[in-house]
């Protein structure tokens, strides 16, 4: 049996690591058992967020590389979840949109989502789960903008 030494749990910054790992494997393997991961949802997120994006854009709003954004993209093309065009002005630039079909698969990833979120927070109380939500976001803008 490994117990965490008490000086890991007085540190917030571990205790946030180890949660987000314990979430982030919950995620993923909700989308596993659809064949995805969590690349692809963000992917689908973003287009429904924002609207069609060129594929280097997209990559760069995401913060996937080049090279996986394409991996990525194949994909949920494949599934039928986006289309790709080739813009007529600059063949190089390759335009992603979602399909109705992926629309419907996002809001479903959405759910499961949910369902993990829910799971994970289980031992708090609807307002220690805003009061947490709105936390998070504040540390989350901070760490966006680069904490010193």
């Amino acid at each position: 049996m490994s117990e965490t030494p008490p000086s890991l749990l007085g540190l917030t910054t571990y205790l946030l690591a180890r949660t987000g790992r314990t979430a982030r494997s919950m995620l993923a393997a909700r989308l596993a058992e659809r064949d995805l991961r969590l690349w692809h949802m963000a992917v689908l997120s973003a287009l429904a967020d924002f609207g069609p994006h060129a594929q280097r854009e997209l990559a760069s709003r995401l913060r996937i590389d080049r090279s996986d954004i394409v991996k990525i993209v194949d994909d949920l093309s494949v599934a039928g979840f986006v289309d790709r065009a080739r813009d007529t002005a600059d063949r190089r630039r390759v335009t992603v949109t979602t399909t109705p079909a992926g629309r419907t698969a996002l809001a479903e990833l959405q759910a499961e989502a949910l369902t993990a979120q829910q799971d994970l927070l289980a031992p708090l109380s609807v307002p220690e789960r805003a009061q947490l939500a709105s936390l998070l976001m504040r540390v989350h803008a901070h760490a966006q903008d680069g904490p010193r």
